[in-house]
């Protein structure tokens, strides 16, 4: 399976940076990473981690403005893209087709040949004109995941809360993990049971 992975400059990088990390220790999984300036900046002020140390999990990694890059084009065969976090500019530019960096080239280019294109939308509240853009999107093809916590696996750290929304992301391209406990259903004695009666 190959992977494009976009990190831009929206708060939450973590969610990027551990996505590389989970992805490059499974053998079968060969990523392509961009991040953008902005998303750079974040991760020195948001993680521990150094730039370099980001880009060597990857497979590949490209220069935001190298528009000459092979993941520019529709013939460079990937499995879809995961662009986490996705900053609402990021998400604008993939809605009205304005390729003008190498992350949102690779991005149109995962919509016109309809491979998956995950967002991770990091922003919130959100206005109309996210949401119609969120919209155009959805129409296009893409899926759009804001990384939402959940509670029912008990989360006890942030890592937690991280990995679930991972683990999500790999559902969606059937990429099996055991980055957090699946709902098991609400048991009595007798059985399953509703929340409601």
């Amino acid at each position: 399976m190959i992977l494009i992975i976009g990190i831009t400059g929206a708060s939450g990088v973590v969610y990027g940076t551990r996505l590389l990390e989970v992805l490059s220790s499974m053998k079968e999984i060969e990523t392509h990473l961009i991040i953008s300036e902005a998303g750079e900046i974040n991760i020195n002020y948001e993680t521990n981690w150094k730039i370099e140390d980001v880009k060597a999990m990857a497979s590949f990694s490209y220069d935001i403005n190298d528009i000459s890059a092979r993941i520019a084009s529709g013939s460079f065969k990937t499995d879809g893209m995961i662009i986490a976090p996705c900053t609402v500019k990021t998400m604008s530019a993939l809605a009205n087709s304005y390729a003008d960096t190498l992350l949102t080239r690779a991005g149109d280019v995962t919509l016109k040949e309809r491979r998956k294109l995950v967002l991770l939308v990091r922003e919130t509240p959100l206005h109309i004109g996210h949401i119609r853009n969120m919209e155009r999107l959805c129409e296009m093809g893409a899926i759009i995941m804001p990384p939402v916590p959940a509670f029912y696996h008990r989360p006890k750290t942030i890592q937690d809360i991280i990995d679930h929304t991972i683990g999500k992301a790999l559902d969606i391209f059937n990429i099996k993990h055991n980055l957090f406990e699946r709902w098991p259903g609400l048991l009595s004695e007798e059985g399953s049971f509703p929340l409601r009666e």
